[in-house]
């Protein structure tokens, strides 16, 4: 019988955060695998949920997802992953794939559930709790209230005409990615006419460093960081 993949939610960091279904399929799942960029680096996704799930029967595997320029690179490591994936799935394997925050949100994991459906096997996807609603909840500060809208978006480059437009057209704006842009975040803001009284940073929620507080352009933030921007104070 050929095995499931499911793709796994566990939550912003701390372990108590992840949610009951979460654990119920980590526990029937034969293989735990996380995605990396480089071999060895580790998972923090591993880290959480290791206190209340027993890996110690269970086969761990680590999947490179390699961040190399050259396309052909690339492309040749996500088809090994795949295959590699399909092969466990083949021997009846269900395999539990966990990712920080919610599935749904920057995670590598909703390119291999499309590729792995496409070539015709069963998957399942488990939400998880996303890094801004827990840093929102922390800072106690609402996301929306009323009619507000709000936006999400990542701090590149390539997307800098996106954040200016979510800070034009947003009552509310979640910036992700945001740990090397802190400064550069609040000269767009400054230019937009946006106080930065009115940005909460979140960084490194529910792990060692955690900080939640205002935009201080002095601090070195760690690589989870999200602002949270009310222009309505």
């Amino acid at each position: 019988m050929t095995g499931k993949l499911y793709g796994i939610g566990v939550g912003p960091g701390e372990t108590g955060l992840m949610t009951l279904k979460a654990k119920e399929v980590l526990d029937k799942c034969g293989v735990i695998a996380y995605p990396v960029k480089k071999v060895g680096e580790g998972s923090v996704a591993l880290d959480i949920i290791s206190p209340v799930v027993d890996i110690s029967e269970k086969s761990i595997e680590e999947f490179l997802f390699s961040m190399d320029p050259d396309d052909s690179v690339r492309e040749k490591c996500r088809k090994d992953n795949l295959d590699k994936m399909c092969r466990l799935l083949d021997n009846g394997e269900d395999i539990a794939m966990v990712t920080l925050g919610d599935v749904g949100v920057y995670s590598t994991y909703m390119y291999i559930d499309s590729e792995i459906r496409a070539r015709g096997y069963e998957t399942e996807v488990i939400p998880g709790i996303p890094s801004f609603c827990h840093g929102a909840a922390l800072a106690g500060v609402p996301l929306m209230i009323g009619n507000e809208g709000l936006a999400v978006v990542p701090v590149a480059k390539e997307n800098s005409k996106l954040l200016e437009a979510a800070l034009e057209s947003f009552d509310n704006v979640v910036v992700m990615k945001a740990f090397k842009s802190i400064r550069m975040l609040a000269e767009m803001m400054e230019s937009k006419g946006i106080p930065v009284e009115r940005a909460t940073v979140v960084s490194n929620v529910g792990m060692e460093g955690e900080y939640v507080g205002p935009m201080d352009l002095d601090r070195e933030y760690g690589y989870f960081t999200t602002v949270i921007i009310k222009k309505k104070g």
